[in-house]
């Protein structure tokens, strides 16, 4: 027997959808039958990306977004909720680092990671949360109550790692986050969860495991391999759908074993 899960008549917004684990969040989410809000900096990939997913027959709206910016948050989400309707499903994905020893961390290269990784995901998800909240309460309109917020945190933030310490408590915050969002929201059918990869293949990286210093890496690795974005699919679907009902504030790990 099949089983599957259907995503349709839900609204998603996924953030920092303009590349990497972003854009197969909103390919997979629209593939499940989710109406797509794709929400990132760079428009002129976002429009790319939507004329793929349009091409495959999904639904989807681009939207500008600076998520170190509450104005531009706050525009965005409203301007989403105006194209394509209540935002159901939230996958606050925007993310940065900075590679360097934490004697060599500079105040702006602290605020860069914060801004954006914890100041910045709070506020996006704040502002959805809102709404949520709203609409479970009775105060705003929506056929949908409730909802599914997605933190997409690391394995960084639960194993620290080399090179990357400001990364690391940066993730280590929004798994925390998370948590707190999900013992104040889960009582209204909000529930907010947490996904932490880890290795993952991207076109922002890839160059990097053909390397000797990557290829050092991947050997280290339990199986001796990295993921790829895909492999986050099940996972993703899952937690935006009904049937993740019951799982709230989780942080699951999606990273081949590497943090055991």
């Amino acid at each position: 027997m099949a089983y599957s899960m259907d995503l349709a008549g839900r609204v998603a917004m996924v953030t920092g959808a303009s590349s990497g684990l972003g854009a197969q969040f909103a390919r997979t989410l629209a593939r499940a039958g989710a109406g797509v809000v794709l929400a990132s900096r760079r428009v002129d990939k976002l429009r790319e990306l939507l004329v793929e997913i349009e091409g495959e027959g999904g639904d989807a709206h681009v939207v500008e977004l600076d998520v170190t910016d509450r104005d531009s948050i706050r525009a965005a989400v409203a301007h989403a909720e105006t194209e394509m309707g209540s935002l159901d499903i939230l996958v606050n994905n925007s993310g940065v680092s900075t590679t360097q020893r934490l004697v060599d961390v500079q105040e702006d290269d602290f605020d860069f990671v914060f801004d954006t990784n914890v100041r910045g995901a709070f506020f996006v998800a704040q502002e959805v949360g809102k709404r949520m909240l709203a609409r479970a309460k009775g105060e705003a309109p929506g056929s949908y109550t409730g909802g599914r917020i997605i933190n997409i945190a690391s394995m960084a933030g639960l194993k620290v790692l080399p090179q990357i310490g400001v990364y690391c408590m940066s993730k280590a915050a929004v798994v925390h986050m998370t948590k707190a969002m999900a013992v104040e929201w889960g009582k209204y059918g909000i529930n907010v969860n947490a996904i932490c990869p880890g290795y993952i293949d991207t076109e922002i990286n890839h160059h990097h495991w053909q390397t000797e210093q990557g290829q050092k890496l991947v050997n280290m690795l339990p199986r001796k391999r990295i993921g790829h974005p895909q492999d986050l699919d099940a996972l993703l679907v899952m937690l935006a759908s009904n049937e993740s009902h019951f799982v709230n504030g989780a942080v699951i790990a999606a990273d081949d074993g590497f943090g055991i």
